[in-house]
């Protein structure tokens, strides 16, 4: 069906030249006229006085892309004003105002139900629509690259960036007749339907692998290679016995703590979920990315030194660095000690044990925005072994897991190219670059959207931050 779209018979110019031309019956307009818009400033305290509320906060419209009964709100109270001013309805949008990175903003997310308890909590905006233009339409709209990008390209700030109310109220979007508009979010719901589908299968396929690459890491990096050497207490409940001959000692013992400035002339790196450390992409959206401009504000790497990043560090945001660089000032950078091998304990502290410990030595007011900083992680323990064999694991481990590690990445890529299908779909049916209307109303009329509140690993944010670098 998706195959059989054809473009439209007429267009003409939109005035904008992001868009080009759009079909000839349908209008564009700026979200101040198509929309209401109120920034809440509730925040997740409870108070004396006020009324109890279910508060949708930055995280729930960050992670899913509808907002839905079953989602697990948070509990806080409200004054009657704020919950006449920030309570939500049914088809209202929901978006991300603020960030620590810059291409975080203007993340919609699309009320589902009813409920006069359920509040909108700070750093996000409602967008409620006014008669002729959908709700759902609205979210299809603003999930589309090209409508996105105006927000990344009215995002201010340096290290945490945010988007005024008159940037918000400027964004354009194309407005197709109010009957066109509910076809084009009936045909996105079934297309997206089958693709989450297909991702959903690869992502179970992945969670297998990744179980069994964890396996054999886990056991080489907590009882080493060697099944015939004994065994004691290491006196850490979840670690368990470790061989006769490792220690237990402090992470301070194992490393330092680096604070130089950084140095003109030396590459930018950043701390990728799935790869390590790797070099930061300047570009993104056609545009470059806002750096700092004073590199001294970053902070200097060395070859072999470990980076993490301080809010993502329990999710494994870790990894050694293979050349001197510059590294966001929202990381932490440690330099191994004598006889320490990094790469090996790169490998422990991406173990589901050791990230659940991570997490305990946090701090902050919100589980997914905890912060891991030097003077938490230098008082955790770890294991100390010989150094040779630090390095017969690494060997060991890479051995074992390449083979695991291709097939991930392979489905991976098939995920990746499903996405930016889905991407440039979204993209061209909105835009009115393909014409839905006859293939929407042939769908069957018990089809339903079939979206999940998140296809990706549920301990992983999505792919908009996997790549996580504060500037």
């Amino acid at each position: 069906m998706i195959a059989e779209l054809t473009p439209y018979a007429e267009y003409k110019e939109s005035g904008l030249p992001w868009l080009g031309q759009v079909p000839g019956h349908w209008e564009t307009g700026r979200l101040r006229h198509a929309c209401e818009m109120r920034v809440s400033n509730v925040d997740k305290h409870t108070k004396p006085g006020e009324t109890p509320v279910r508060l949708c906060n930055y995280m729930d419209v960050y992670k899913n892309e509808r907002i839905r009964e079953s989602t697990r709100f948070m509990a806080a109270t409200a004054s009657e004003d704020e919950r006449i001013r920030f309570g939500l309805r049914k088809d209202d949008v929901l978006i991300t105002k603020d960030s620590e990175q810059w291409n975080d903003i203007g993340v919609p997310s699309l009320v589902e139900f009813e409920a006069p308890d359920l509040v909108c909590g700070y750093h996000l905006a409602i967008l409620r629509s006014r008669p002729g233009l959908l709700g759902a339409f609205l979210h299809r709209t603003l999930e589309s690259h090209f409508i996105a990008a105006q927000f990344h390209v009215e995002a201010n700030g340096v290290t945490r960036y945010g988007l005024s109310h008159g940037a918000i109220q400027g964004i354009a979007i194309p407005l197709p007749p109010p009957a066109e508009q509910a076809a084009i979010v009936r045909f996105l719901d079934w297309a997206s339907g089958r693709l989450e589908r297909a991702i959903r299968a690869k992502r179970k396929v992945i969670a297998l692998l990744n179980e069994q690459k964890q396996a054999i890491i886990h056991r080489a990096v907590t009882r080493g290679l060697d099944p015939s050497v004994p065994l004691k207490p290491s006196g850490i409940p979840w670690l368990g016995e470790i061989p006769h001959h490792w220690r237990i000692v402090r992470n301070s013992a194992l490393f330092s703590h680096r604070v130089d400035p950084g140095i003109h002339g030396l590459p930018i790196l950043q701390v990728s979920l799935r790869s390590g450390i790797t070099s930061e992409d300047l570009y993104q959206f056609g545009r470059l990315k806002r750096l700092i401009a004073d590199h001294t504000k970053y902070k200097l790497v060395r070859r072999h030194d470990l980076a993490y990043n301080t809010m993502r560090m329990w999710q494994g945001a870790v990894g050694v660095s293979a050349t001197d660089g510059l590294v966001s000032p929202a990381y932490v950078v440690i330099t191994p000690r004598k006889g320490v091998d990094s790469y090996f304990y790169e490998f422990v502290f991406r173990t589901a044990v050791y990230k659940q410990q991570v997490n305990r030595y946090s701090t902050g007011i919100v589980s997914d925005r905890n912060r891991l900083y030097w003077e938490s992680f230098k008082q955790m323990p770890n294991v100390l072994l010989p150094v040779e064999e630090q390095q017969a694991i690494c060997s060991f481990i890479q051995e074992k897991t390449g083979g695991l590690s291709s097939a991930i990445f392979r489905l991976e890529r098939e995920i990746e190219l499903l996405r930016e299908y889905r991407t440039c779909l979204v993209a061209d049916v909105v835009t009115g670059k393909l014409d839905v209307r006859e293939a929407a109303a042939r769908l069957p009329d018990e089809a339903q959207p079939d979206t999940t509140e998140d296809d990706t690993d549920p301990s992983i944010d999505p792919e908009a931050v996997d790549e996580e670098v504060a500037v």
